[in-house]
């Protein structure tokens, strides 16, 4: 199929698919003899896995460092942690979750400040 016929079937854009193709996290598919990518329900498959773990806060260069491993993955979901796969022995999701919980005090330190400061106006 055609980028933007793949596109459709994993629920994102042919501008996405070129982008993961550059990042290094989609190997370039074979192209026609008119230069057209031609992908795969296997392509398919795993720009869907490549989707899910940027939607659960994964980086982009997160999920290059684990590129490799991803076409252990049988289908088009994620296994359990642990399973096939996902055993992101580098680390990646612990340093996400990490820095995940670090943003989360920041904020929360920063909304602690706002509201401190809104309650010294109505004060005023």
């Amino acid at each position: 199929m055609r980028i933007g016929d793949a596109a459709a079937a994993a629920g994102t854009t042919p501008r996405a698919l070129r982008f993961y193709e550059q990042r290094g996290l989609l190997t370039p598919p074979p192209r026609t003899m008119t230069g057209q990518r031609e992908y795969g329900e296997r392509e398919v498959a795993r720009v869907r896995i490549i989707r899910e773990l940027l939607s659960l806060g994964l980086t982009v260069e997160d999920v290059r460092s684990c590129a490799d491993r991803l076409e252990l993955l049988d289908g088009d979901t994620l296994p359990p942690r642990g399973g096939p796969g996902c055993t992101m022995s580098s680390g990646v999701v612990e340093r996400r979750i990490a820095a995940l919980d670090a943003e989360i005090a920041r904020l929360s330190q920063v909304r602690e400040q706002l509201a401190a400061r809104a309650r010294v106006e109505e004060d005023a």
